[in-house]
Parts: C-alpha cells; sequence; structure tokens
C-alpha cells in the first residue's frame, strides 16, 4: 500500500500526529474577538487547511490571514523538505515554518502588476502606451501598436514562447527577450484573452530597465521590499537564502495525454517532472522571471495584499497612491473564456478577479482580487470580508483528489469571515 501511494500515486507520507508537524506563531496571531471573528472560525478554516494537507500531495504548506490588518491565522503544517514522494531519508527532514520562503510561481504576476502601475504613478510610463514606445525592437513583426496594459491584461497577444523553445531559455533575459520580439502575434488589438504564462512578465520587466535603468529586483527592493521589512520578496532567491527555500514536488497522479496538451499549452512542457525539475534548478531560482519566480513567505504574501487593501499603506509609510491601487484592481473587459486557460475569467490590468456566486477567492468574492501560483498558491485581498491571505503549498499536483479539499478551504475562508453590509465597490473606494 505504501508503494502504491509514494510511486503511483505519488503522495507524501502523512504523519499520525499533526501536532508534531505543526507551526504556530502564537506572537502574531491576535484574539479572533479583536477582528470580529470568533475562536470556532479559526479552528474551522484552520480544520480545513489540516485535510487539504492529509490528501499527501502538499509536503508543506502555510497560511498567513489578517483581518482588519490584524493577524488572524500564521502557521504551518508538515514539511519544508526531506518528506517529498520521492525522498528516501537520505535528507533530513526539515519542519515548514511561517517564515519558509516559498517561490509563488504566477502568484508574481500580481505583484509585478503593481509594480508597473507604480511606475505610472511616477510618470515614468503611460500603461496605455504600447511598449514599443519604450523598447521599439518589440515592434517586429506587427506588435508596434501593443500596450502595456494588454500585456498586463492577457490580451498582448503572445501567450506563449515558440514552440520548441527549451526550457533553460528562461534564465537567458536576452534570449527570451530576442525571441518575443520576432514572435509572431496571434491578435493585435487586444479582442483575444489568453493568459500570458511566462511572456508578459518579460516584456513588462524590460518596460523597466529601460525606464528605471536598473532591473526590476533593484526596483522592487527601493518600493516594497525595504520600506514594507521583508527578509525575501526578490525575484530568484538570493544566493545566501537559497538552502532556506522551500522545493517544488511533482506530487499526485500523473497527467493524462489531454491534460498535458493543455499544461504544454499554458507552460512550455506537459511533463510535470520536468516542470519540477526546472523549478528546482539553482539557475531558475537564481533567475529574473517577474511571472513566475518571486520568492516569499506566506506572511509577506499576505502584507502585500494588506498594503492594497490598506490604499496603498503600510504602516506609516506610503507605498503607492489609492489611486494606483484602484487602477490596479479595475475590471478590465468582461467575464471572457480564457483562450489560453479554458475557462470563465474576469482580469483587471493585472490581477485575478473573483466572482458570484463562487469565483477563485471562494463564495460571493467579486470584489476579491489576488493571484494564483501553478493552481496550489492562492493570494488575495477581499476588501467585502476586510481580509488579505495567502495559501502557500509545495507539491504541483495538477488533478487529484485534492482539488475538493483546495476548493473546501477557500469556501471556509470565504463563509467564516463576516461580510461587511452594503460596502462600496473597492475601486471607487480608492479613486
Amino acid at each position: 500500500m505504501e508503494l502504491l501511494r509514494k510511486r503511483l500515486l505519488h503522495l507524501s507520507p502523512i504523519a499520525r500526529d499533526l501536532d508534531s508537524v505543526t507551526t504556530i506563531d502564537a506572537r502574531q496571531e491576535v484574539d479572533p474577538a479583536e477582528v470580529g471573528m470568533l475562536q470556532g472560525d479559526v479552528d474551522a478554516i484552520w480544520d480545513a487547511v489540516a485535510k487539504l494537507y492529509r490528501c499527501g500531495v502538499h509536503p508543506g504548506i502555510s497560511v498567513s490571514i489578517r483581518r482588519r490588518g490584524k493577524v488572524l491565522l500564521s502557521r504551518a503544517i508538515g514539511h519544508a523538505r526531506g518528506n517529498g514522494p520521492d525522498d528516501d531519508g537520505a535528507e533530513d527532514q526539515v519542519l515548514m515554518r511561517t517564515d519558509t520562503p516559498v517561490c509563488l510561481y504566477s502568484t508574481s504576476k500580481g505583484i509585478t502588476a503593481l509594480l508597473m502601475h507604480m511606475l505610472a504613478e511616477e510618470g515614468l510610463i503611460n500603461v496605455m502606451d504600447p511598449v514599443a514606445f519604450y523598447a521599439p525592437e518589440f515592434a517586429r513583426n506587427g506588435k508596434d501598436n501593443i500596450t502595456i496594459h494588454q500585456i498586463l491584461s492577457h490580451r498582448g497577444g503572445i501567450p506563449g514562447l515558440p514552440p520548441q523553445t527549451p526550457l533553460e531559455t528562461l534564465w537567458d533575459e536576452d534570449k527570451t527577450w530576442e525571441l518575443l520580439c520576432d514572435a509572431q502575434p496571434i491578435i493585435t488589438d487586444g479582442s483575444k484573452l489568453a493568459y500570458h504564462a511566462i511572456t508578459g512578465g518579460f516584456v513588462l520587466e524590460r518596460v523597466v530597465r529601460q525606464v528605471t535603468g536598473d532591473n526590476i529586483n533593484a526596483y522592487i527592493d527601493r518600493k516594497i521590499r525595504q520600506p514594507m521589512g521583508m527578509k525575501y520578496f526578490t525575484y530568484g532567491i538570493e544566493r545566501e537564502h537559497l538552502g532556506e527555500l522551500a522545493p517544488t514536488y511533482a506530487t499526485g497522479p500523473r497527467p493524462g495525454p489531454l491534460l498535458r496538451k493543455f499544461l504544454q499549452r499554458a507552460l512550455g512542457t506537459g511533463d510535470v517532472t520536468t516542470l519540477e525539475s526546472l523549478c528546482n534548478d539553482p539557475r531558475f531560482q537564481d533567475a529574473i522571471i517577474p511571472a513566475g519566480n518571486l520568492v516569499g513567505t506566506a506572511d509577506e504574501t499576505s502584507k502585500f495584499f494588506q498594503m492594497m487593501l490598506n490604499g496603498g499603506k503600510w504602516g506609516r509609510r506610503r507605498i503607492c497612491a489609492s489611486a494606483t491601487i484602484a487602477r490596479a484592481v479595475l475590471e478590465f473587459g468582461s467575464r471572457s473564456v480564457d483562450q489560453t486557460l479554458f475557462i470563465p475569467m474576469r482580469y483587471s490590468a493585472g490581477l485575478m478577479l473573483g466572482d458570484a456566486p463562487f469565483g477563485v477567492w471562494g463564495p460571493e468574492s467579486s470584489q476579491a482580487f489576488g493571484h494564483l501560483g501553478l493552481v496550489n498558491k492562492f493570494a488575495w485581498a477581499d476588501p467585502e470580508r476586510e481580509l488579505s491571505a495567502s495559501l502557500l503549498t509545495t507539491g504541483l499536483p495538477i488533478l487529484s483528489h485534492h482539488v475538493l479539499p483546495m476548493v473546501n478551504v477557500m469556501r471556509t475562508i470565504a463563509n467564516r469571515t463576516p461580510r461587511l453590509d452594503n460596502p462600496v465597490p473597492f475601486a471607487l473606494s480608492m479613486a
């Protein structure tokens, strides 16, 4: 049975005593009554997270939930390393902690998007300008009118790199940029919604370089990381912290032909073991991939979305203007079937928006905004619930028995967090 569990289903061993693999940051967690909730609400949320862990697809999970700006829940369960499906005991087991850094993958897009809106606030760009206005070489093959806004909202017409592009190209920024400049767009007028899994980040990073004279890591360090007192929160991870980064594990049953084709279309490979190797490659972890390799803790990530919920303020610091937040979360277009993901989605210029009766951020979440990362990482803010949250995981299951427990986590958080009566639309309140 254990062989079946590990080799066929690719599941991690689950501790019998969950308390032995649970970390609670009691110094941060407040009495739920301080934020208008009950201890039973917190217990129900954590029980849902524990049930997700018991699925065996995530060796480690860390969670940070803030309400009304205070930490309601800051916990981790499982192992950061040494307890994957194929681990043989040669590596020491290291517990997952609330301060364990994790690669956020596509959750990075939400952070990158706000950086672009902050550049606009500084007057360095106009997001409605063509990319070619700042990087003329991008105009090749009819891309002269594709705007920064179209790139942000996944309507830029270059959802993927050319077929057969080696994945190793991702850590060669200049080569990737040349491929994107030479690319033939599928559309140029922004009429088709097609998720840009990797490509958009490289385009945006090039714009940052052109207008600031430095890379995007320098910009995020100056504008967000240092002002908000974050240890990590960089694209890639600094070499001195590499040993602290939780690896990614390809867990769950291997995808079938149709799902592999979908993954190939969205991510450039349909093989999850190849994806696992890529994610754990030091060259990937050392590169700057603005759409896919920002590194942070659960606490840092929920802090970021709390700052957005605060209208651009963190403590006494003004990170950006409230109007910048409003522009970042304002819905662009309408609910449409994403031509890459093949599901109905709502987007702003850079963020995934919630929906009703049920959306990616749980039930009745029309005002919520955030971003997923490789389907298994969640980071968002919900103005109606006065909530910012992150759920970071180390597994890479695609379609498995964990789906319903994962949905249940989102449902439980939403249902256990009271909604405001007659809230003002968030974007309008920030404008």
